[in-house]
């Protein structure tokens, strides 16, 4: 596997970011891409969707919903085009990259939405309301990159304002889960790193050893589906978004990070 997708993603590397015409710099004040009010996506392919929240705290190197925006997800949906034959909807010649609100109707037609920096996150009720009507319509939720034990309090506190423990519990996946072997087999839960973290520490933990442990998190429906995946004590979306920086940072990081991406994404889209 890990032969594979370095071989099948190194010709990105070699190219640099995808997207880099559209967006010209990273994080609050730059141009923000949401969906069309006609026609929501009409091609009926698939769209990546990033989730927008209100930011209640801050965490070391988060900037809120920005975080890991827009080249994490332009990046896993080429990766999605180039290693499976899921059908990408494309805004010209790049992927089609929508940032969605819960209180926006355009969430219901994104099959997958993917938010950054949940630790921060504060939900009022008609956002918890929403995020519990689209989990149980059969939507999915990709929550990644927040660390530590008071960023964790603040997202559990949050999620389940939407869908409460006693009903829905969070549950660790273990690495036999179908999760980690929809299309690629992952052996073990990998650890990404902010890349800034890794060029200053050579560590892949971010905040002592409270961090040490990566974790795959999830809360599944009545039925068994995953419908959140949480990625604690990691930044996957790092392995995507920062690929073509590091050749070093490329090979530790983004065949796992892609395999643990595609994985999660495959099994979204058929679950």
């Amino acid at each position: 596997m890990r032969g594979f997708l370095l071989a099948a993603c190194f010709v990105m590397f070699l190219g640099g970011a995808a997207g880099a015409q559209r967006y010209l710099r990273e994080g609050p004040g730059m141009p923000v891409r949401r969906p069309p009010q006609q026609e929501l996506f009409a091609d009926g392919r698939f769209s990546f969707c990033k989730l927008m929240y209100n930011q209640v705290r801050r965490e070391p190197m988060g900037i809120g919903w920005w975080t890991d925006y827009p080249f994490a997800g332009v990046h896993l949906m080429v990766r999605a085009s180039e290693l499976t034959r899921t059908p990408i909807s494309r805004d010209g010649q790049e992927p089609s990259h929508w940032v969605v609100g819960l209180t926006d109707d355009a969430i219901y037609q994104c099959p997958f939405v993917m938010a950054s920096d949940v630790g921060t996150m504060g939900l009022s009720v008609a956002e918890s309301d929403r995020l519990r009507d689209y989990l149980l319509k059969g939507g999915f939720l990709w929550v990644d990159d927040f660390w530590g034990e008071a960023a964790w309090e603040q997202w559990s506190t949050q999620i389940a304002k939407a869908l409460p423990p006693s009903e829905f519990p969070i549950v660790d996946l273990a690495i036999d889960h179908p999760v980690f072997h929809t299309l690629f087999n992952l052996k073990a839960m990998p650890q990404v790193t902010n890349i800034n973290n890794w060029r200053r520490t050579g560590d892949t933990i971010e905040q002592g050893e409270q961090t040490r442990v990566p974790h795959l998190r999830a809360i599944l429906d009545r039925s068994g589906r995953v419908m959140v995946a949480m990625t604690f004590n990691t930044d996957i979306g790092d392995s995507w978004e920062r690929e073509g920086e590091d050749p070093e940072f490329f090979r530790q990081f983004s065949s796992e990070g892609y395999a643990l991406g595609l994985d999660i994404l495959m099994y979204a889209l058929t679950h």
